[in-house]
């Protein structure tokens, strides 16, 4: 089971969509956008919708946090239902009348859940334990007699395991579902909320168990190497075979139908011959399998139910050129939210109607971006030196020919996860200040396959940096990139890659933003979140093991290499990071710092894993943007 975490040689390069800097019409250029409108919080983001239809929700300032508003439908006042002045709540839902939402301490991680009803009154703590985290499990949704339950996950027992509760949105009781002493650390609901299915690792393999009922005893399922996948998604309707993402005996996974009585696969129902499956939908009100999603260059989609098809490829019509998503509709599916978004507009939210098919803008979360001053993202591939594709996304600056730019590479984060085709305000704003921005999906990147995910192992620093420094080379090869003026920027794995970058091709850049990146290896896994603990030896198959590969680990650690760096870098950390400790980066700076190397370093002591609070990001961007303008300059700008 793969978990996030988080994050010169000839070789032959081609663009998917042909030359990028010929046969296309010239743009006008964009005018400069004050950096602070790419980041600065929605005025109505995360919209919803009510079970009853009756009102709608976002996410909107209030000193300048994100906080939730209620807006009752057909009225054009809103209500401030929370009051959170020292963190933006980014996570919330509506369960009956009520609205719940995830909340963490500076970054902490450990969420805390809390309860609000639509007009903002009876505002409950649900699981108010210090140091705990709570995970959502089941919302219970459409489930008769379970209007006002929710099924989460507690680590209040054990720091490293949850225990599954039933816990009463209204009153905050809870009731143990099962005492997890045999360190359970995922579980599975049925389509009436009982749960059926738990996994538990080893560190490398994991166990599936099963049970008929709530009744009976878990018995073991199947067991699986994690280099398998083998994610269950959904009960069918009888509650009797199960819905599963699987690459077992495959190369890209694939969605299949599994009798866990039999205990084997029926059927493979739908497949991608280049791309893996990443989710599935299931209506639960309908109990039907309605569709499969999976992204290739772009979002992609496969429906089973020929009504949900019909609303979909109608919606993709009226909206030709842009990705259309769901956001909820009501218990009664008459009424939903739709958002609209694409590689230059961040996202539009209109009110559906299933009876006519007609969709009404309702909110512009963010109007102060202008969709005709963005830049496209165009999909890219190129082959590394050992032969692999590798595919990406190059966002040159609107109105600019595609030669001799500044350019800023930026690798993802996880390492196992990927960059698409949406709008990524990051981007926006390099392209406006002059820069092309290079996103690469390295090997290890997820949605490829098997094979290419295992192309990573133990490759921090080894081949996946040098799928990097390929595709950069191609850009200066091509005449696209100014080889004096090439950056790199990523966070959490993509400031690993950043600092690793300056550190074993001192000379291919010119500066560097590391940001909650790793830095040394050998410390990163020892100060790992406890409820990542389990997985401890599968980051020893992933990354290394610090003992038996003590050598790559030193050869990787680019702290250990800091000898080797010579430009100048800005590095920006989360004082409470429990992912990306700040001794990382504090290793890093110190190390720089002793040989005189320039750094700037910027600590947030209200943060973690990356900048939530709006003030944070501003002064981040800003100081980035002084840097880049100080050390990458666009010429004659």
């Amino acid at each position: 089971m793969k978990k996030n975490i988080m994050i010169i040689i000839p070789f032959t390069m081609i663009f998917l969509a042909g030359c990028v800097s010929c046969g296309e019409e010239k743009e006008k250029p964009a005018p400069l956008i004050d950096m602070e409108l790419f980041f600065r919080n929605g005025e109505k983001a995360g919209f919803q919708i009510s079970p009853d239809g009756k009102y709608y929700s976002y996410l909107s300032n209030y000193r300048d946090m994100l906080n939730i508003f209620v807006q009752k439908a057909g009225e054009n006042d809103a209500l401030r239902v929370t009051s959170d002045t020292l963190r933006s709540i980014s996570q919330y839902f509506w369960k009956g009348d009520r609205i719940l939402y995830l909340q963490d301490t500076g970054g902490d991680e450990n969420f805390q859940l809390f309860s609000v009803t639509a007009s903002g009154e009876d505002l409950r703590a649900l699981t108010p334990y210090p140091g705990c985290r709570t995970a959502i499990i089941d919302i219970l949704r459409f489930i008769p007699g379970k209007e006002k339950v929710v099924i989460i996950g507690l680590n209040k027992r054990d720091i490293q395991y949850f225990d599954p509760y039933l816990l009463n949105i209204e009153t905050g009781d809870l009731k143990l579902l099962y005492e997890n002493k045999e360190n359970f650390d995922s579980w599975f609901t049925d389509n009436i909320g009982i749960i059926r299915l738990a996994t538990k690792t080893d560190g490398v393999n994991i166990t599936y168990l099963y049970r008929q009922s709530e009744k009976d005893e878990f018995s073991e399922l199947l067991t699986t190497s994690f280099r398998e996948t083998f994610y269950p998604q959904a009960f069918d309707p009888d509650d009797r075979n199960i819905y599963v993402l699987s690459n077992i005996g495959r190369d890209k996974t694939a969605l299949t139908e599994y009798d866990p009585v039999k205990k084997e696969e029926l059927k493979e129902i739908y497949a991608h011959p280049d791309y893996d499956l990443e989710s599935i939908f299931y209506d639960k009100k309908k109990k039907v399998l309605a569709g499969v999603f999976w992204t290739g260059e772009k979002e992609e989609a496969y429906f089973f139910d020929k009504e949900w098809e019909n609303i979909y490829n109608g919606l993709k019509t009226k909206f030709e050129g842009y990705e259309v998503g769901f956001n909820g509709w009501n218990d009664e599916m008459t009424k939903a939210i739709v958002s609209v978004y694409s590689d230059r507009l961040r996202t539009k939210y209109y009110l559906y109607d299933f009876a006519s098919k007609e969709a009404v803008e309702v909110a512009n979360p963010f109007p102060w971006l202008n969709e005709e001053d963005m830049a496209r993202m165009k999909p890219v591939k190129y082959t590394s030196r050992d032969g692999l594709t590798i595919n990406g996304y190059l966002t040159l600056p609107k109105g600019v020919n595609a030669k001799n730019l500044p350019v800023v590479v930026n690798p993802h984060g996880g390492p196992w996860a990927r960059d698409g085709w949406y709008f990524n305000p990051e981007v926006q704003f390099l392209a406006n200040r002059g820069y092309a921005v290079f996103q690469m999906n390295f090997r290890g990147s997820t949605g490829y396959g098997k094979k290419f995910w295992e192309a990573s192992f133990r490759e921090w620093g080894k081949k996946m940096q040098d799928d990097i420094t390929d595709g950069v080379q191609y850009l200066i090869n091509e005449g696209i990139a100014d080889p004096e003026r090439i950056a790199i920027y990523g966070g959490s794995y993509g400031g690993y890659a950043t600092l690793a970058g300056v550190a074993f091709t001192p000379d291919l850049y010119a500066c560097a933003v590391d940001y909650v990146g790793v830095s040394n290896l050998f410390t990163f896994l020892n100060t790992i979140p406890p409820y990542w603990k389990p997985y401890l030896d599968q980051f020893y198959e992933m990354v290394g093991h610090p003992q038996k590969d003590s050598l790559l680990f030193v050869e990787a650690s680019p702290v250990l290499h800091a000898d080797k760096i010579k430009v100048p870098l800005f590095i920006a950390q989360g004082a409470n990071d429990p992912r990306v400790n700040k001794a990382e980066s504090d290793q890093m700076v110190n190390a720089l710092r002793a040989r005189g190397v320039e750094v700037e370093y910027m600590v947030k002591d209200n943060e973690g894993h990356g900048f939530s609070n709006q003030d944070n990001r501003y002064d981040f961007y800003g100081a980035m943007e002084k840097f880049l303008e100080k050390h990458l300059k666009p010429k004659n700008q």
